[in-house]
């Protein structure tokens, strides 16, 4: 839940013009980092609400960034301790942040579980709810993040998306889970509102 320093860090930079807001979970499961913040709870909304409510006074605009990590997260940081998702069961060379006991530290991510296909609308419908809330939250658009190796870039890239079903192999197909959630967030809230962050340079 955003805290009263989020509200005064984000007013502060309100005279950029335009912010886009740190990377927002979308869901529990789309969590990969201790301490960040999500956009899928009451308290969250509220949070961000007080954010938004600071930067539009301050004659700022501010859009969310909406996140969801697939592999790059922890059995730790995950609902019930399961392991994170990705599009095939492909672990990550890469460290997240966990607190234990109070101390931060960095840790090797978790080996991942390979999406059903049925699994993907549910995960559709969550960016969609996501974005409905960032606008009840007030803010003036969202940006879905489709880059740095996060879920959506991971169907994107070979050395992650090893599926044989019609969100993996050629370029059409690995382009379908990303453009499915555009598609969706951009219905619920507009086309103008929406964005679509990329890191095509990203090592898969």
């Amino acid at each position: 839940v955003p805290t009263a320093l989020g509200v005064e860090y984000y007013r502060q930079r309100a005279s950029a013009g335009l912010i886009v807001s740190e990377a927002t979970a979308i869901s529990p499961q789309g969590q990969g980092y201790a301490d960040v913040p999500g956009l899928y709870a009451p308290a969250q909304i509220a949070g961000w609400r007080a954010v938004t409510q600071a930067v539009h006074a301050a004659g700022g605009r501010i859009v969310a960034q909406l996140w969801h990590v697939g592999r790059i997260s922890h059995v730790d940081l995950q609902p019930g301790g399961q392991p994170p998702v990705a599009p095939s069961a492909v672990t990550a060379r890469t460290k997240t942040y966990l607190v234990r006991d109070g101390q931060g530290g960095f840790v090797d991510t978790s080996a991942p579980r390979a999406l059903a296909a049925e699994e993907l609308p549910g995960i559709v419908d969550d960016f969609r709810r996501a974005a409905r809330a960032a606008l009840d939250a007030g803010f003036d658009g969202v940006e879905v993040h489709g880059a740095n190796g996060y879920l959506l870039d991971q169907f994107l890239k070979l050395g992650a998306n090893h599926r044989t079903d019609h969100y993996g192999g050629s370029i059409a197909n690995r382009v379908r889970f990303p453009l499915e959630v555009v598609h969706a967030v951009a219905a619920e809230v507009g086309g103008g509102r929406t964005g679509l962050r990329i890191s095509p340079a990203t090592p898969s």
